[in-house]
């Protein structure tokens, strides 16, 4: 392998070194010419000087003689010297006794000496005798070229740098020489002994190191080249070895890769057969969940519609003449046909639970008054000797942001289980903030759960024991809806129980505050409440009255009233009431349970008496602290509503084919002062339509001859009526259902069964009201 001169490390080393020594030797050789510069400068004056020495003493006497003839041999003889051109002798009074010139020397290095040593210098030697050394006899003067001078020190000096020159390029000769054996010569072969290396040779030939260099920087690079070598045919080795190795694996790969195959293609068709089982048994899915969502449509519509027609008729009876004994009997079998409605409604929520078709609001409400209405709703489910009380965080929000319906059936469900199970001391329900949400408790001292049955009592149609059912009656849905309903809202229900000793429901909502807690207006008074410490009532006012600014203090049911004259004592012992009187003229505030009203002749007795039946709501209490404390500040608009009577002048077409509904909504509507037309299909209302004006159409959805939903599409088609209201009565309670019947054009929707408060909800809705005294 040959490498061109000029790139071999030989030839650079060399050339480096030269340079370096060429630029040392030049730096040499200008240092020494300016030492001779400088030695040459300083020999003209010398040389002037020793010239002007001699020529003195023949001068002195010359110009002491006035010898014009010596004087000019004098000067010519100085003219022979190279470097003076111009010799003058004058004596002491000036005159001129020789004076001769020459030209000075021409050439081409005149300009360069003229610059070193300048073009001429003048040189002068007063003249004088030695016996006689301070009278001057004339002057001596002599013009020198220093050309003379410089010619001689230009050529010294140009023999000097063409030595440096010559030395240069021999010291180069010789270093090429010696880097091309020593260094360029031994490279060379081991390079051109690597190029003809084959290395694929499975044996590595080794390197042969050059003689002499076996210790120095090229043995070195042999000797860690012949290790690579050795290390690179190990690893060749080894990689043909794996290769060997990794031939075997493949072939065995091979072979496992088709035995897979075959079981994959076996699996596949395994798979195939499943999956088409697996779209039988979806499509098989699909059809028994629509099958189950018509069973349950169809079972609404066949419960509801009987359903209707027994309450709303137990309803009208209600209203008519009727003993103690008959009214009685009427308010069981109207409140067992609630019972059966919600049964019905806890079902079909589960349903749309597992169908995902629960929807949710997000509007304000406020869920004190809520709580306090549901508790009231159910305090007659209460036994007499459980107390009921709702304990409402003073500082509870006025509005939150929820869905207020299914928020009534989580409080409905829980404390309807709480009151179910509870025989005697207390049931509460509590209600706090906590975070960014809302926390309801519901608290009883019932029978309580044990630990082992608290884990299922959230499932579906489950109580804690089959005794539980015998003894307590229930279907097991109401827990489980809540427990759902709960999680919808993406909040929890958690319990805290312990056979015999209660249980603790707690459910903690994310409610948020949309408007914070009103303050009422404080009222001024005294009030004593005379109850067990550990009482409902006790906790309820303690917590309540000191916010509302009255002087409030708890007495036990056996502590004495004298000398002391509130202005109200509330009490929820009304056998503490004949004991109490002849000592207290205090207007008395009797707490009791539902239905438990003191007699009107006991009452009259114990006057000023006023009764409030438990739960006792905050708004219920205030308002007759108030009536009672503060009675000049009432306001004229504090009048019960209920004695107002609205009366519609209303005409209403109900379209119903069943007689014993026809027969329970004409009655309702009767009694809340509209006018009806009955039609039997949907063919019947359209020419009632045609024949009479309506303010409102009543429009059952199922029907022969023309349903609801057709009748409904032609009014709106007509373009005739496209303000008239049409409410659809359904006895289908699904969600779809609602759908639909907005699809058909209808205005509204009421689910079978509905009561009379429904009813006038809807017609406050859609038909102006005229009220009068």
């Amino acid at each position: 392998m040959d490498i061109k001169f000029t790139h071999r490390l030989s030839y650079k080393q060399a050339r480096l070194t030269v340079l370096v020594g060429f630029i040392l030797g030049t730096l040499l050789s200008l240092l020494q010419i300016g030492i001779d510069y400088a030695s040459e400068d300083a020999s003209i004056n010398r040389e002037i000087r020793s010239l002007l020495e001699i020529s003195h003493n023949p001068a002195s006497r010359i110009a002491y003689n006035i010898d014009a003839e010596l004087a000019r041999e004098l000067t010519l003889g100085l003219l022979r010297s190279p470097a003076i051109v111009s010799a003058q002798l004058t004596d002491n009074n000036g005159n001129v006794l020789a004076s001769v010139e020459r030209q000075g020397l021409q050439s081409g290095y005149r300009v360069l000496s003229d610059f070193l040593f300048g073009a001429n210098r003048q040189f002068e030697d007063r003249l004088y005798l030695h016996h006689l050394p301070t009278e001057s006899l004339g002057t001596l003067r002599l013009d020198v070229d220093t050309f003379a001078f410089g010619s001689r020190f230009l050529r010294r000096a140009e023999v000097t740098l063409l030595n440096g020159f010559a030395r240069s390029l021999l010291l180069t000769g010789i270093l090429v020489t010696l880097f091309y054996f020593m260094l360029t010569k031994p490279l060379v072969r081991v390079i051109r002994e690597l190029s003809g290396r084959d290395p694929r040779s499975p044996e590595p030939t080794l390197l042969e190191c050059p003689t002499g260099h076996e210790k120095d920087e090229i043995g070195v690079l042999v000797k860690v080249a012949n290790q690579q070598f050795e290390n690179i045919g190990t690893e060749i080795q080894q990689r043909r070895n794996a290769e060997n190795r990794l031939t075997d694996y493949l072939s065995q790969l091979e072979n496992i890769v088709s035995a897979r195959t075959t079981e994959l293609k076996a699996s596949n068709a395994r798979l195939s057969q499943s999956n088409q089982e697996l779209e039988t048994a979806r499509s098989t899915a699909l059809d028994m969940a629509e099958a189950r969502s018509t069973f349950l449509a169809n079972m609404s519509h066949e419960i509801r519609t009987p359903l209707n027609g027994l309450l709303g008729m137990i309803a009208l009876s209600l209203d008519g003449p009727l003993n103690a004994e008959q009214q009685q009997q009427l308010s069981i079998a109207h409140d067992s046909g609630k019972v059966l409605v919600e049964l019905l409604n806890d079902i079909l929520d589960l349903s749309k639970f597992d169908a995902g078709q629960l929807e949710l609001e997000h509007i304000p409400f406020d869920l004190g008054a809520l709580i306090e209405d549901t508790a009231n709703l159910l305090s007659q489910n209460a036994a007499p000797s459980v107390e009921l009380t709702c304990l409402i965080d003073p500082h509870f929000p006025a509005l939150v942001l929820g869905d207020p319906t299914r928020v009534r059936q989580i409080v409905s469900n829980l404390l309807s289980n709480a009151l179910k199970f509870t025989r005697f001391g207390r049931v509460d329900v509590r209600l706090s903030t906590i975070g960014d949400g809302v926390r309801i408790e519901v608290c009883d001292t019932g029978i309580g759960i044990p630990q082992d049955a608290q884990v299922k009592i959230f499932r579906p149609f489950t109580q804690a024991g089959a005794g539980i059912t015998r003894q307590f009656g229930g279907t097991g849905l109401g827990l489980a809806l809540t427990y759902n309903l709960c999680e919808a809202m993406q909040g929890r229900l958690t319990i805290s129980s312990e056979a015999g000793f209660g249980s603790q429901f707690c459910a903690d909502l994310p409610l948020p505050s949309h408007t914070r807690a009103l303050a009422p207006g404080l009222l001024r008074g005294n009030v004593i409440a005379i109850t067990a410490a550990n009482s409902g009532l006790a906790e309820l006012l303690k917590s309540l009255l000191p916010g509302w600014g009255i002087d409030y203090q708890q007495r036990a049911l056996d502590d004495s009233m004298l000398d002391l004259n509130p202005d109200i004592v509330i009490t929820d012992c009304p056998e503490c009431l004949f004991g109490l009187r002849p000592t207290c003229t205090s207007l008395i505030l009797l707490v009791t349970a539902y239905g438990s009203f003191m007699p009107s002749e006991e009452a009259s007795a114990l006057a000023p008496l006023q009764q409030q039946a438990r739960p006792l709501a905050r708004n219920a209490l205030y308002q007759a602290l108030r009536r009672n404390l503060q009675p000049d500040l009432n306001p004229p608009n504090d009048l019960r509503l209920e004695s107002l009577s609205p009366q519609r002048r209303a005409r209403v077409l109900l379209v119903e084919d069943n007689p014993v509904n026809q027969l329970v909504a004409k009655g309702m509507l009767g009694k809340l002062g509209c006018e009806v037309s009955v039609a039997g299909h949907g063919g019947e209302a359209l020419d009632q339509l045609e024949q009479s004006d309506f303010d409102l159409v009543l429009m059952d959805c199922n029907m022969p001859v023309m349903d609801g939903y057709e009748a409904s599409r032609q009014i709106r088609r007509s373009g005739r009526w496209p303000q008239l209201p049409i409410v659809a009565l359904t006895a289908n309670a699904m969600s779809e259902e609602r759908e639909r019947c907005r699809a058909a054009g209808m205005s509204d929707y009421l689910a079978k069964p509905f009561r009379r408060e429904e009813l006038a909800a809807l017609l406050d809705l859609w038909i102006p009201t005229t009220t009068v005294p």
